[in-house]
């Protein structure tokens, strides 16, 4: 069972930066893709970004970039030029095989508790 941490979240102004990290348990993290989505209050839940196990990286945004660590076990989502409407909880789950990358949250097996990042005007 992989269980999955976040961390990095925070109140941050417009127009700033926030870099949130999803580490992991497993052993063999590198085999997983990994990817964020996001929940914001009465909206639909919403891809972020992937990443597979072949470093093939997907982002829903150009000021969003995911990147890991596999040493660390640990997948990174820098994120720029932050909005107010980036405010949501940011959740990152796991899947295995992990050489594509899936935008379908379904098809994600393990999954964080999310860290909440809220951004003011």
């Amino acid at each position: 069972q992989v269980q999955l941490v976040e961390s990095g979240g925070g109140l941050v102004q417009a127009g700033g930066s926030l870099r949130l990290s999803c580490a992991a348990s497993e052993d063999t993290f590198s085999n997983y893709a990994i990817a964020w989505f996001r929940q914001a209050p009465e909206k639909q839940g919403e891809f972020v970004a992937a990443i597979s196990s072949t470093f093939n990286a997907k982002s829903l945004k150009d000021r969003f970039t995911i990147s890991r660590d596999n040493a660390k076990n640990t997948v990174y989502l820098q994120m720029n030029s932050l909005k107010p409407e980036d405010t949501a909880v940011y959740v990152c789950a796991a899947r295995w095989p992990g050489d594509e990358i899936v935008t379908d949250h379904t098809y994600y097996d393990y999954w964080g508790r999310g860290t909440q990042v809220t951004v003011s005007p």
